[in-house]
């Protein structure tokens, strides 16, 4: 089996991005599909895609640790390192569906049938008062989500006015999350993204004035980068501490799963480097029992091709879901996502177990004149 071509299709979603899809053609007849959202930039995506197509024609797409190994580079960026995590996942599609097998059977079979979902409303809330996110919160509740997820300090981007007091940048993010606790009540878990606008001092603060909220967790008070950092918060708030969603590569989560700087990792099948990455990820991880809850604010797809992974592994925690985006999101893929009570049904369909479908893509296309020209893109 040989490689045809390697091309991109892009889904307008909505204000906050689009999800961009890698096809992998095939000249037995078999497409290999992947998702490649929210590298940044999805026009450098792209690009980088057209050079893996200069590269791959004429290669056989069931390679894939070849292809890996060929494409990977140290210094690449997150447009590269997202483009490659897409790749990856359409070369595993097409494998899993030349034996004619759903492929949580290759990576040994699945160990449950339904995944749990929390609700990430973050790229949903258009109204970020406190009302406004209490509002989808409680949606979100009221259609089976067992576990939500907010972002809520909008204000709290350095340099800080106000550290403490009154007028402190926090506290508008503290009553969001507080309004939201109010509208789902105790028995739905509560998580807070803090998208790494703090630094340690002031992560421990807001930490400490969420103490009596109950988080599920809270995530990523400081950068990821500073895994010394976020140890410090750990040992320093009652929350648990998650983080780690932009990482790529087995070897970059060595502070995550050899030294657990934090109490969760939450590594991303878009950005890490693929299913296979994901797959060794979880396992080094599983070495200091330390749960993964793989990051997944993107499409049904990403949704998809990270169940089948995450259903194998014994130190799953729970999947993110983006709740709210469009109202058409499971009938992007064929046969339709199928969600019940908080939980994602596992596909048994050959290879990621779903096919996009052709009606709506065509009805949401980005259109492809806003690409980069990836020939006027250097990668070497």
């Amino acid at each position: 089996m040989k490689i045809l071509s390697i091309s991109t299709v892009g889904v307008r979603v909505n204000h906050r991005g689009d999800w961009l899809h890698i096809l992998v053609e095939t000249d037995a007849g078999l497409t290999g599909i992947g998702e490649a959202s929210q590298s940044g930039n999805d026009a450098l995506c792209a690009a980088a895609v057209g050079h893996f197509a200069r590269l791959l024609v004429g290669e056989d797409p069931r390679r894939i640790a070849h292809i890996r190994h060929k494409l990977r580079r140290k210094d690449a960026g997150s447009f590269y390192n997202t483009a490659l995590s897409g790749l990856e996942q359409a070369l595993w599609d097409i494998t899993a569906q030349s034996l004619d097998s759903p492929l949580h059977r290759l990576l040994g079979g699945a160990v449950r049938q339904r995944i749990r979902l929390y609700a990430n409303i973050n790229r949903h809330v258009q109204d970020r008062s406190p009302q406004g996110f209490a509002c989808a919160a409680k949606q979100a509740a009221d259609e089976g989500f067992t576990a939500v997820k907010m972002a809520p300090f909008d204000e709290l981007r350095p340099p800080f006015r106000y550290r403490t007091g009154p007028k402190a940048d926090w506290r508008p993010g503290v009553e969001r999350v507080r309004a939201v606790r109010k509208a789902i009540g105790d028995d739905v878990e509560l998580a807070v993204d803090c998208h790494s606008r703090m630094d340690v001092s002031l992560a421990v603060i807001v930490g400490r004035e969420l103490a009596d909220v109950n988080l599920f967790w809270y995530e990523e008070p400081v950068s990821y980068a500073d895994s010394e950092g976020l140890a410090e918060v750990g040992a320093q708030v009652p929350q648990a501490i998650a983080s780690a969603e932009s990482v790529f590569g087995i070897e970059a989560f060595r502070p995550f799963t050899a030294g657990r700087c934090v109490d969760v990792i939450m590594p991303d099948v878009k950005h890490c480097g693929g299913i296979l990455e994901l797959n060794e990820i979880a396992a080094a991880a599983r070495m200091r029992q330390v749960p993964v809850a793989p990051h997944n604010p993107a499409g049904p797809l990403a949704t998809a091709a990270t169940a089948q992974a995450a259903s194998t592994w014994s130190n799953f925690y729970i999947l993110e879901y983006a709740w709210g985006e469009v109202d058409w999101r499971a009938d992007l893929l064929s046969p339709p996502e199928r969600i019940e009570e908080g939980h994602l049904l596992l596909s048994q369909e050959p290879g990621l177990g779903h096919r996009l479908n052709p009606r709506l893509v065509d009805a949401y296309r980005v259109q492809e004149a806003s690409r980069a020209d990836s020939s006027k893109v250097r990668f070497e």
